[in-house]
């Protein structure tokens, strides 16, 4: 039995986060997608339009990161996923990611409506859970990297490109409104422990009873 994710091969661990995630109702019927570098100059994403309670190592594309050419299809018929562009982004600005998980999550979405229109950021409280994040100051005045949506998620890509390029996130999470958050790490445990860890923040600054 595997101890962490990345005693998995990267599609053997993708699939388990998928199952995990879409039980949890964080990837509902096909919506959200994972991916995982192969090696340094690839990476393995879930297809498009695939019910990530059912994936399996099949529903999987591989993509150069160089130019988001498709190299493999685990099945002909697979066709990438619309974020695609949002994971090579990410995999292009930040070498040292390894795993990239983005989901759709309601508490997410709530806490998106705190975030004024045309504002950067959602300010996280100063939790313990921030850690997670390896941000260990005291009292944290951390912002999360939030994003307008577009239809042409590519938009959301160029926007994430743009704005990263210049400033380094604070943490390594971002949020689109009305569509979800984003999380990579340097290794597939990393992402997955600090996608749990954004979810509780979320799950706080939207709860109606918070004082």
């Amino acid at each position: 039995m595997a101890q962490t994710l990345d005693d998995l091969p990267p599609r053997a661990a993708l699939v388990e986060i998928a199952h995990d995630f879409h039980a949890r109702g964080w990837m509902a019927g096909t919506a959200g997608n994972l991916s995982a570098r192969d090696d340094d100059a690839h990476f393995w994403i879930t297809a498009s339009g695939k019910p990530k309670g059912r994936l399996d190592e099949n529903d999987f594309l591989r993509v150069r990161v160089k130019d988001g050419e498709v190299v493999e299809r685990a099945r002909p018929d697979n066709k990438p996923s619309a974020e695609t562009g949002i994971h090579r982004t990410l995999y292009t600005l930040f070498p040292d990611a390894r795993a990239c998980l983005h989901g759709h999550i309601v508490e997410s979405c709530l806490a998106a409506e705190r975030v004024k229109k045309g504002a950067k950021g959602l300010r996280l409280p100063p939790l313990e859970m921030i850690k997670g994040f390896d941000i260990w100051e005291q009292n944290p005045k951390v912002d999360l990297p939030a994003f307008e949506n577009h239809l042409d998620v590519t938009k959301i890509a160029k926007a994430i490109e743009a704005r990263f390029k210049k400033v380094p996130p604070p943490l390594t999470a971002l949020l689109v409104r009305g569509h979800g958050p984003t999380v990579w790490g340097a290794s597939l445990q990393e992402a997955y422990n600090r996608f749990e860890t954004l979810e509780f923040i979320l799950r706080y600054l939207s709860n109606p009873h918070r004082r």
